[in-house]
């Protein structure tokens, strides 16, 4: 594979994305989608919720950390995450930007 060469890009190219890339894999949208609806933290029944091995959450946990889109605090033996809403702010604000551009051709192909 060749190198993604992401520095020939906007910033805004990059950022949308990595926002596009987190929502590229239907178990980390279904995790986003369940901490939304539960408005809280959650730390253990995500398992149960998704229906995949606890290994396999955490790794989508972990993009979606690393991305920014959730937080986690450890408590006792657990980590508790929830949506990070200032990055959800921002996720929903470059999406939004970047579809409702419009189509300045009346006649294309």
């Amino acid at each position: 594979m060749g190198i993604a060469k992401t520095e020939i890009f906007s910033s805004q190219h990059n950022e949308i994305a990595l926002f596009a890339k987190a929502l590229g894999h239907p178990a980390r949208v279904a995790i986003l989608q369940h901490l939304l609806k539960i408005n809280s933290c959650i730390c253990g029944d995500l398992v149960v919720e998704i229906g995949l091995a606890q290994a396999t959450i955490s790794q989508h946990l972990k993009a979606l950390k690393s991305l920014g889109l959730i937080k986690g605090n450890v408590e006792g033996t657990s980590v508790c995450y929830c949506i990070d809403i200032g990055s959800w702010a921002k996720m929903k604000q470059s999406i939004s930007d970047f579809i409702n551009q419009d189509i300045n051709r009346q006649n294309c192909c």
